[in-house]
C-alpha cells in the first residue's frame, strides 16, 4: 500500500502565493517519482507537475511560469509553490506517485493517489 496525503490547500486571494505538500510515508525516494494534477469544477483532472527520484522537474506549460515543484527525499515530501495565483487556478489538486523512471503528463503512467486538497483563489 502507498499512501499520499496532500495538506496545506487553503482559500487565497488573486495574486497571492500558496504552498501545498505532499507527504508519502511508505514510498522508496529512490525508486518514485511524485507530482501534481488538478481537477477544477466541470473540467477533466489536468496534470500540472512532476519530479523525477532524483529533483529534476517537469512543469506544466500553463503554469511553468508561476509554479515550482520540488521534493524532500528524507521527508518523503514533494510541495508545489504556486505564485501570483488566479481565478483559473481553483481546483483540487492530487498528488501522484509512480515506480517510472521518466516523467509524464498522462494520467494512465500514474499508479498511486492521494484524495486531493482544494485550493480556492478568491477575488
Amino acid at each position: 500500500q502507498v499512501q499520499l496525503v496532500e495538506s496545506g490547500g487553503e482559500m487565497v486571494q488573486a495574486g497571492g502565493s500558496l504552498r501545498i505538500s505532499c507527504a508519502a510515508p511508505a514510498l522508496t525516494p529512490s525508486a518514485f517519482a511524485m507530482g501534481w494534477f488538478r481537477q477544477a469544477p466541470g473540467k477533466e483532472r489536468e496534470f500540472v507537475a512532476a519530479i523525477t527520484r532524483n529533483g529534476d522537474p517537469l512543469v506544466a506549460s500553463s503554469v511553468e511560469d508561476r509554479f515550482t515543484i520540488s521534493r524532500d527525499n528524507a521527508k518523503n515530501t514533494i510541495y508545489l509553490q504556486m505564485n501570483n495565483l488566479n481565478l483559473e487556478d481553483t481546483a483540487i489538486y492530487y498528488c501522484a506517485a509512480t515506480s517510472r523512471v521518466f516523467l509524464s503528463g498522462n494520467r494512465g503512467d500514474w499508479h498511486h493517489w492521494g484524495q486531493g486538497t482544494q485550493v480556492t483563489v478568491s477575488s
